[in-house]
């Protein structure tokens, strides 16, 4: 091997490697750091759409239309349908924050929708709540739980909870159920969260294909049931940020079934004119106020027995003594509502009483008399059911029932909508977000 003499200078090949190592490695280090966040997300545009709020406001909630397909057909379509790779977190805990009315008339909204929409079944009921408390906390619904339980409620064909339009709520539950479904709903409004349905807006059972269902996450299933979210940032976490706001609505339709929902325009006891009972309701909210609990329940008091009492001690249903004149009535108030701001009073004749709540159409329309008074208002009313009390004065006699022959504003309920929905039918709750025109839908042939 022959020595090649050295001349003192780098190779040609030495400078290259020390151009790269000064100048190429910086520059190109320099470059991969200084990327914005938008570059490197590039080639993940959903992850970007889920991570920056738009400058649109929330998508529109709109009535809803099924695709004319029989439940073989939607079932195929579903099952065609990929469940979304994106997280499903948990919703947070929703920590009811309104007055102790607002929570009565929230929980017995909230009672509703489960045991109208999902039956007597625990998981079913569980995930209702989940739903209708999503909804609560985004910015495209109402901000009470009522609201969004009845939006849409006074059209035909624009509720977004079916049983609030399709005549399901002349069907009565049965205590035992209507309790269960308190309790369910109680539990949610105080933090339970029914995990499996994350942040879920939209519910649909697997036999309908709804025409907002492809323009939507599909994230989970429950039994026979899917369940949706809107995609982009509209369907994440930071989404569904806003409280609740106080001042639950009055829904006069479901006031059979809980007090807190008594007195408002519609209900069956409308007072029109002050009765005094036993002194002006200040004087008698100033009194001393009687324990009265449960286990005064099933007992006689001030000549009466103690049906039940509902929630927040506000009403009690009572049983009429034999002897007692209907002119000596008003003065339960003095038992009942002394010191209390807010008091109500549901009598029945002996027979006809019923054993508590929820009322029966029937049980509300032989109530026999009723007192209501709120302090803050002034109101104060005596009503007598003037069918079998005649009274001197119009004034004094409840609003009865309006003739279910003349009710026709309701349309009949379909036949498998009949009674209240069991686990296997809490329906499709009809809201439509932006979807794609009916055209663009291809539904999957279904093999014989």
């Amino acid at each position: 091997m022959t020595d090649v003499p050295s001349t003192g200078r780098p190779h040609r090949a030495m400078w290259l490697i020390w151009l790269m190592l000064f100048v190429g490695l910086p520059a190109t280090i320099a470059m991969w750091e200084g990327r914005s966040p938008s570059v490197s997300k590039r080639s993940s545009p959903t992850v970007t759409a889920r991570l920056m709020r738009p400058a649109t406001p929330p998508p529109p909630v709109e009535p809803v239309e099924l695709y004319a397909l029989d439940r073989d057909q939607a079932r195929a379509f579903n099952a065609a349908m990929p469940f979304s790779h994106q997280p499903n977190p948990a919703a947070r805990p929703f920590l009811f924050a309104g007055s102790e009315n607002d929570l009565a008339r929230a929980t017995d909204c909230l009672a509703a929708a489960q045991l109208y929409e999902a039956g007597d079944d625990n998981m079913g009921e569980r995930a209702v709540a989940q739903v209708v408390l999503n909804r609560v906390r985004h910015p495209a619904f109402p901000k009470t739980v009522c609201g969004v339980v009845f939006q849409g409620q006074e059209r035909a064909t624009g509720c977004q909870f079916t049983f609030t339009c399709d005549g399901a709520l002349a069907r009565t539950p049965t205590q035992a159920a209507w309790e269960r479904a308190r309790e369910i709903a109680k539990a949610a409004l105080a933090g339970k969260v029914y995990k499996p349905v994350g942040y879920a807006t939209h519910y649909h059972t697997d036999w309908v294909v709804p025409y907002w269902s492809g323009s939507l996450d599909k994230i989970t299933s429950v039994g026979t049931h899917l369940f949706f979210r809107w995609r982009g940032w509209w369907g994440t976490p930071p989404a569904f940020r806003r409280t609740s706001e106080n001042g639950e609505p009055l829904i006069a339709r479901i006031a059979r079934l809980s007090a807190a929902h008594q007195g408002g325009p519609g209900a069956v006891i409308v007072p029109s004119a002050a009765l005094l009972a036993g002194g002006a309701v200040s004087e008698l909210a100033a009194r001393p106020q009687q324990a009265i609990g449960a286990d005064s329940l099933g007992k006689m008091m001030a000549g009466v027995r103690l049906i039940a009492i509902a929630p927040g001690a506000k009403s009690f249903l009572v049983e009429l003594g034999r002897s007692a004149a209907p002119d000596s009535w008003p003065t339960l108030a003095q038992t009942f509502c002394a010191g209390r701001p807010e008091c109500r009073i549901m009598a029945w004749r002996i027979g006809t009483a019923p054993a508590g709540l929820p009322l029966s159409g029937d049980q509300m329309e032989n109530m026999a008399f009723a007192y209501i008074h709120n302090n803050a208002t002034g109101l104060q009313r005596s009503l007598w059911n003037c069918v079998q009390t005649p009274r001197g004065k119009k004034e004094e006699c409840m609003r009865q029932r309006v003739p279910t022959a003349a009710a026709s504003v309701t349309p009949p309920a379909p036949a498998e909508l009949a009674g209240v929905r069991r686990k296997e039918r809490f329906e499709t709750v009809k809201i439509t977000p932006p979807s794609a025109p009916a055209a663009q839908v291809v539904v999957p042939p279904v093999k014989p």
